[in-house]
């Protein structure tokens, strides 16, 4: 299976030594280093994996991925008193090699199409 996904915390991080001095109004602590400590988990999972701007994608059994969504969104959650969580998932059974796979067919897919 693949599945891409994205956290955001929000809110007063749970863990004190993440908070910063701010601004009114201004974020309790960096989503951007959330992220970054969310992506660090996936990708020390050693499962074929890929960031964009909006998701992280992650490859492998069901059970394995999902316990790596599970650790990377409370790693987040470290980050805030609650996490926001997005998750899309494409479940083909017997298929390995998807991440890329998919891809470079779209790709092939688009070649055809600017040839004809």
């Amino acid at each position: 299976m693949i599945v891409a996904f994205s956290v955001q915390p929000t809110g007063t991080p749970s863990d004190p030594a993440l908070a910063r001095d701010l601004e009114e109004g201004a974020d309790a602590a960096s989503v951007q280093d959330a992220v970054a400590a969310a992506v660090r988990v996936v990708r020390d999972s050693g499962l074929p994996t890929r960031t964009s701007s909006m998701f992280t994608e992650i490859e492998g059994e069901w059970g394995e991925v999902m316990e790596v969504v599970r650790r990377a969104t409370e790693e987040a959650g470290r980050y805030g008193s609650r996490v926001s969580l997005v998750l899309k998932a494409d479940i083909r059974p017997g298929h390995d090699g998807e991440l890329d796979g998919k891809v470079e067919r779209m790709e092939a897919a688009v070649e055809r199409l600017e040839r004809s």
